[in-house]
């Protein structure tokens, strides 16, 4: 493994250390940076890359916009074509008119986790799984599977706040 992407992984979970809430703490803001750092890497991993949509994606997902100077949090509305393909339509603020979407499963559970939207070329080589909505732009939609406890944290969500009952 990259001796980077394992400093980066230290960093993510030392984010959980310390009494009370790190949301807004300088190790959650290296997490915030290196939790999508890392799970954009699993592009590179062939074995992780999702080659077909996954079975049990719920009908909502929390979601991440990633642009490069903005990061807005919303959710994404599930479902599926007549060929199986995921649509999602995104609810909330920051769509880019360019990039595409990267829907994040746990490799343990295989739980789709939410859904990362960036501001950023399109992978090369990939299949994509579906399409993601939003703002008036239709962008492609990809997966990969991640070890979610290395990428997010209960003090530290990747997908923004926990959520209250």
């Amino acid at each position: 493994m990259n001796p980077r992407l394992i400093i980066i992984a230290l960093l993510v979970s030392a984010c959980g250390r310390g009494p009370g809430s790190n949301s807004g703490s300088p190790t959650c803001g290296i997490a915030a940076i290196a939790g999508p750092a890392l799970i954009t890497s699993q592009l590179g991993n062939a074995r992780a890359v999702l080659l077909d949509p996954p079975r049990g994606v719920p009908d909502s997902l929390p979601a991440l916009v990633l642009q490069q100077k903005s990061r807005d949090f919303g959710a994404v509305i599930v479902t599926r074509d007549a060929a199986g393909q995921i649509s999602m339509l995104y609810r909330g603020t920051g769509f880019p008119p360019r990039g595409y979407g990267l829907l994040v499963v746990d490799d343990t559970s295989q739980r789709a986790m939410g859904v990362l939207i960036l501001d950023q070329e399109e992978p090369q080589h990939h299949s994509t799984i579906g399409s993601i909505v939003g703002g008036g732009s239709a962008l492609s939609l990809y997966g990969v599977r991640v070890d979610w406890a290395s990428v997010s944290n209960s003090r530290c969500p990747l997908f923004g706040p926990p959520a209250t009952s």
